[in-house]
């Protein structure tokens, strides 16, 4: 039996354009599935940044895209290969809606382009073009494997569309992001009045973009076990858990893998020394090299003092108005604190002003830099990750390769792969971090002090580096699981 062709509808792809986890994923995963004989390939919005890629070598391949009768500006698809890779990427060509300064959802003010439903609804109108036969292409997809909301009104277009073709995965990176929108949306973007019910996308009298595609897809696909259960809570549900809950026997959850290349601090060229858990030498040396960049109190009685490193969204969902007031404890303690990241900008400030007061300890530098994070990863000895919900997490993946010892709350992802130490996990060498349970300031602080206590003992902590760093978080466990998945879709009859 041949492996199935694969289209991935994403807003974001790394290297190209990258906002968070999804542009990684987008990446990893349809390399890995080609990998292992899967056509997959990608369609994006062709933003500044990827319509002016000279890498890229794009090519016309269909000049003139009939998308929908409101639009009265011109599109067409282009096709080119993602540089150094196998992988080939569909790009929508509309100056219109996505030639612009800013990122692919935010304008450079931070506001949300006004357009961003007509912007998405093309994305997903394009994608499903590619699954019908009234629409032939160079490429026929057996599987439509949509992205997060940007990509959620796919399967609806093929719902209400003539010769379907393909089937319609909806893989939800995090639930939190709906596309919701004002219901004229519905005829803008030509959609039948039907679909605006209960029983299709209307949602609290909007529209949603993902409600979408998790009632009209085929199959509906999480980034963890753990998080695939905690949808279907009203705690965790976003106000769709009923349908998840329904959907129960078409849900299913796979982990992330990482990309073990790019992530590898055996061959990793951003980081000062290249080590391995058999030769972990290298790591004090990149924790100096940290700390020298950082600035950070570098002296003989500070050398021993561990780095606790944090590269995230500065949200509300990460947890930070649980850490902000413990840090000072947490520093007390003997512990230093590098952060990268950005977002809501109260926190912004308030993490500011505590780097402020205390410059010798504390290190926050707003913004995303893809080497620094390598140089984070590599430097500190404990990665924090507080979050309320966590539907997959990638750093503490990133942070156990690395021999940076993970501390997590128990959700999501961060489940499913952080083991906790104690007693028995230590015995049996599966302890990987520190987990903590309830969501609040004094559990998440008595879990950093946990860490800080073990981390005296260098015999256990080493040991705990060794565990982690010879897990197999890779991509090809994953791919396998999503093949499987993809095979037992194309079985299912209408």
């Amino acid at each position: 039996m041949s492996k199935p062709r694969v289209l991935f509808a994403t807003s974001e792809v790394y290297p190209l354009v990258k906002t968070g986890g999804l542009a990684d994923i987008s990446y990893a995963l349809p390399q890995s599935l080609r990998q292992l004989g899967v056509d997959a390939r990608i369609l994006i919005p062709g933003y500044t940044e990827i319509v002016h890629h000279k890498q890229l070598h794009l090519t016309v391949v269909r000049d003139h895209l009939n998308i929908f009768s409101s639009l009265n500006f011109p599109a067409r698809l282009l096709e080119g290969i993602i540089p150094h890779t196998d992988i080939p990427i569909y790009v929508i060509d509309c100056p219109e809606l996505y030639v612009r300064d800013g990122g692919p959802y935010q304008d450079s003010k931070g506001g949300d382009w006004l357009d961003n439903a007509i912007r998405f609804g093309v994305l997903s109108k394009v994608a499903a073009l590619f699954g019908q036969y009234e629409y032939p292409s160079l490429f026929e997809p057996d599987i439509i494997h949509c992205n997060d909301w940007q990509a959620g009104l796919a399967p609806a277009y093929l719902h209400f569309g003539s010769q379907p073709h393909a089937k319609t995965l909806m893989n939800v990176h995090n639930l939190a992001h709906q596309g919701v929108f004002g219901p004229e949306v519905v005829t803008l973007l030509n959609l039948p009045p039907q679909s605006f019910s209960m029983f299709g996308l209307e949602y609290y009298g909007l529209m949603s973009f993902l409600k979408s595609g998790l009632y009209y897809s085929d199959w509906v696909s999480t980034v963890s076990p753990t998080y695939a259960k905690e949808i279907q809570t009203p705690t965790f549900g976003y106000g769709l858990y009923d349908l998840l809950a329904h959907s129960e026997k078409r849900l299913t959850g796979i982990l992330n893998g990482i990309n073990v290349t790019d992530w590898n601090p055996e061959t990793d060229p951003y980081i000062a020394a290249n080590y391995s858990h058999t030769n972990l030498n290298g790591k004090a040396q990149n924790t100096l090299a940290l700390r020298k960049r950082c600035k950070l109190d570098n002296s003989r009685s500070s050398a021993t003092r561990p780095i606790i490193g944090m590269i995230t969204r500065l949200t509300h969902q990460k947890g930070f108005d649980l850490l902000i007031p413990v840090i000072s404890k947490i520093i007390e303690e003997g512990a230093q604190l590098i952060l990268l990241g950005s977002g809501d900008k109260e926190l912004e400030a308030r993490l500011q002003a505590i780097a402020a007061t205390m410059p010798e300890s504390v290190s926050v530098t707003l913004g995303y830099d893809e080497e620094f994070s390598h140089q984070i990863e590599a430097g500190a000895d404990i990665f924090l990750m507080p979050s309320r919900f966590e539907p997959c997490g990638l750093n503490q993946m990133y942070s156990m390769r690395y021999g940076t010892i993970p501390v997590v709350r128990r959700t999501g992802g961060l489940a499913d792969t952080v083991v906790d130490t104690l007693p028995s996990t230590l015995d049996n060498r599966t302890a990987t971090g520190f987990v903590f349970e309830e969501e609040g300031s004094k559990t998440l602080l008595n879990c950093v002090l946990r860490a800080l206590l073990v981390y005296r003992d260098k015999t256990t902590w080493k040991n705990l580096r060794i565990n982690g760093m010879t897990q197999d978080f890779s991509w090809k466990n994953s791919a396998e699981q999503y093949i499987a998945l993809y095979e037992s879709l194309l079985n299912i009859t209408a």
